[in-house]
């Protein structure tokens, strides 16, 4: 007799709390048979699964050898028909730059049961963090998500431009490593080199690290302060509400001698 088709569960594992999330997530990795994570998971989000669950971390890095996405979703597909039950756990949202339709789509094709799970993803909660509501009544009433990953010289993929002239507030995720290229093309563009910028580094998390600057600045700030990924940049009028809306830290430093003190010992760095 035909072994009957396991279901995949595409799930959102959130910003980095584990706390943040969602209840149906939860309920996915108790009843999972195998799970495969990323690297930005948490662990805490594992102690959920089953002592009989097979975990396989599937992480990638950039600059390091890691696991392919075509052999992600084969594994995926070959979990499924040993009728087992699969979550995919994925950093963040699974539908926000974390190739999850890519998946949904091998799924798909292969003919397995699958469900999306949606998380809460750091181009949201990456700000409401840091102090920074990505919307405001008062000065911004549209946003876009943009990836860095692939910024160049050219501008790449992203026409920085046209983004920056339609848009009150830019979200761009995985981008610290681009991040002068980016701000370049932004100046290039015509954006107005006093327009404000926030890095938020290991947001939710008890290290979160934020730094502002401006669309002229920021680059040369991160790299005094050293920051590192993970890393969200925001760029718009909303990153200046952060000096008052600010709620996860401990310290707040504006005088520039206090940097790398401040990295060492606070939950949140803003340099003005």
């Amino acid at each position: 007799m035909a072994t009957r088709l396991g279901t995949v569960y595409l799930v959102g594992a959130g910003p980095g709390d584990p706390d943040l999330l969602t209840l149906k997530g939860k309920k996915c990795l108790e009843q999972a048979h195998a799970i495969l994570y990323d690297q930005l998971v948490s662990d805490d989000l594992l102690e959920h699964a089953a002592e009989s669950a097979e975990l396989i971390y599937v992480g990638k890095q950039a600059g390091k050898q890691c696991a392919n996405q075509r052999a992600i979703e084969e594994l995926l597909i070959r979990k499924a028909r040993e009728g087992k039950i699969v979550v995919r756990l994925k950093g963040g949202d699974p539908f926000v730059f974390g190739r999850g339709g890519e998946e949904a789509a091998a799924l798909k094709r292969a003919g397995i049961p699958y469900e999306i799970v949606p998380g809460v993803s750091s181009a949201i909660a990456a700000p409401a963090y840091a102090g920074i509501p990505v919307t405001h009544r008062s000065c911004a009433s549209s946003v876009a998500i943009v990836t860095g990953h692939k910024a160049s010289s050219s501008g790449g993929q992203i026409k920085w431009g046209e983004v920056a002239r339609s848009v009150d507030t830019l979200v761009i995720l995985m981008g610290l490593r681009n991040l002068k290229k980016i701000m370049n093309r932004l100046l290039e563009s015509g954006c107005e080199p006093q327009r404000p910028v926030a890095l938020i580094h290991s947001a939710t998390r008890p290290s979160q690290k934020s730094l502002l600057g401006t669309v002229q600045t920021i680059a040369d700030l991160a790299e005094e302060a050293k920051f590192r990924s993970p890393t969200v940049i925001v760029v718009g009028e909303v990153v200046r509400l952060g000096r008052e809306l600010h709620w996860f830290s401990q310290t707040v430093i504006n005088d520039r001698s206090g940097i790398m003190k401040a990295l060492e010992n606070s939950a949140e760095l803003v340099i003005g």
